[in-house]
């Protein structure tokens, strides 16, 4: 059964965080971030231009994660400038979108890392990533996230 798209005047919802701190995933956004929608990842540039990528995603607590390359564009981007946003669209409905908004906090190399990144590779490919490239781990604290067209 596919669901069917909102009604045009349907408002979106959003949550912003607050200054008490970070925002609780909500279920919606939750449940789209640990499926198998792959999601746009905008950084960025030196020159202040954007850069969108897609991207395997996850969450650990109530963060979201991702993986790359360490010395990749995007790696490079949020190092400089950890400012970050993410847009995924159910595969059963497109018309209501995930944006996330936030800031990468942390950075995970080795093991712990590779426990993510297979965690995360083996909902999308359904196996462990390959190991043939060095992948590093971004958290990502969100301080928006908005459900469906706005």
């Amino acid at each position: 059964m596919t669901a069917s798209p909102p009604h045009p005047d349907s408002p979106a919802r959003a949550t912003e965080s607050t200054s008490e701190g970070q925002i609780v995933l909500e279920p919606e956004v939750r449940r789209l971030l640990e499926g198998t929608a792959v999601a746009h990842l905008a950084t960025v540039l030196p020159d202040g231009s954007p850069h969108c990528v897609p991207v395997f995603v996850g969450t650990e607590g109530d963060r979201v994660v991702i993986f790359t390359g360490p010395d990749s564009r995007k790696a490079r981007n949020l190092r400089r400038d950890p400012r970050v946003a993410l847009s995924l669209a159910p595969p059963d409905n497109p018309f209501s979108p995930v944006i996330v908004r936030g800031r990468v906090t942390e950075w995970l190399d080795g093991d712990a890392a590779w426990e993510i990144v297979d965690r995360i590779a083996t909902r999308y490919i359904g196996r462990p990533y390959p190991r043939d490239q060095e992948r590093v781990v971004a958290f990502i604290e969100p301080s928006v996230q908005r459900v469906g067209m706005s």
